[in-house]
């Protein structure tokens, strides 16, 4: 019996996007966590489109599309030739009813996990979490450059650098 990857919360948090004030999951890394191709995870939803309203999935706009697309350093992409889909936790709740994989299930179980600490982490937070969205919200234009540039050092491997300065001769 194949057994599946050990999913972590911190990994899964790390795939939730805040897009027109929802948390959502993009279709792109829901499907790599169900092990099936986007185009397929895709498909299934076309085919059932009418199990996923408006607050449950949308497609990114294309402005939508550049904004994330830029916050990445490398793009992960490729060519995708549809915009993302963005799935609310209801959403990623109602894909077990599309997909319906052992995976897909145990996966969906993970993420919907995952969304209820989260919500339970910005609840006991509430304040913190509103100031830190005024302040985005008010700053977003003037700080986007520092925001993608703290990305990016948080993403770098911690090297060791070679020490700068002057040896004293009695050293």
């Amino acid at each position: 019996m194949n057994k599946l990857p050990v999913l972590r919360e911190s990994d899964i948090a790390s795939l939730i996007y805040i897009i027109r004030g929802e948390k959502v999951m993009l279709d792109a890394d829901i499907a790599r966590l169900y092990n099936v191709e986007t185009r397929i995870l895709k498909q299934a939803v076309r085919r059932n489109l009418s199990r996923f309203p408006d607050d449950f999935m949308f497609e990114l706009s294309n402005q939508e599309f550049g904004i994330l697309r830029s916050q990445f350093v490398t793009s992960s992409w490729g060519g995708a030739r549809y915009l993302p889909m963005a799935f609310t936790e209801q959403g990623v709740a109602m894909l077990s009813s599309v997909l319906r994989s052992k995976t897909a299930v145990q996966v969906n179980i993970a993420i919907l996990r995952t969304f209820v600490k989260l919500r339970q982490l910005i609840q006991g937070h509430k304040d913190l979490y509103e100031k830190i969205e005024k302040l985005e919200q008010k700053y977003d234009d003037q700080f986007k450059i520092v925001f993608t540039a703290l990305r990016q050092m948080l993403r770098e491997k911690n090297e060791p650098r070679q020490k700068v300065g002057f040896k004293l001769s009695n050293e």
